[in-house]
């Protein structure tokens, strides 16, 4: 690929990342109004833990690629909203894991209508060939780089 591909600033990394950032606000924006006093970096914890329960904080790292404080932040956060309880690990007490409280399960189904909702809204008029040739991309050159 020749460095001439791109303008200036039109680099895709920005191009991804500014689209990543309008979902977020926008998902945000849609939360606020039901009523879901939580943020995006919250759901997003909630949202593995959804996919499997008792994760511990270095798996939530892996996840959700943010480091141990951030987690370690998000988390101390969602307990104070219980929403999620930290145990630990019998076999290893120097290992948290999270557990998804009742209000938590119920707010599931819920916000992942509004996250369903809100990626319809971005993909208006992107065609189905579109959106699998940008996945394939982005799939790669995550591999490319992992």
């Amino acid at each position: 690929m020749s460095d001439n591909q791109f303008k200036r600033g039109e680099l895709y990394s920005f191009i991804t990342g500014a689209a990543s950032t309008a979902i977020a606000r926008r998902l945000q924006k849609n939360f606020k109004q039901q009523g879901i006093d939580i943020t995006i970096e919250q759901w997003s914890v909630l949202y593995h833990l959804w996919k499997q329960d008792g994760l511990s904080q270095q798996e939530l790292c892996n996840a959700t690629f943010r480091d141990k404080p951030s987690i370690t932040r998000l988390v101390d956060n969602l307990e104070k909203l219980k929403l999620v309880t930290r145990v630990s690990s019998k076999d290893d007490r120097r290992i948290n894991r999270i557990f998804l409280s009742e209000p938590a399960t119920m707010l599931r189904d819920l916000t992942m209508d509004l996250a369903n909702q809100t990626l319809n809204e971005a993909l208006v008029e992107v065609t189905n060939e579109e959106i699998e040739t940008c996945k394939s991309v982005l799939q790669r050159v995550y591999d490319n780089l992992k």
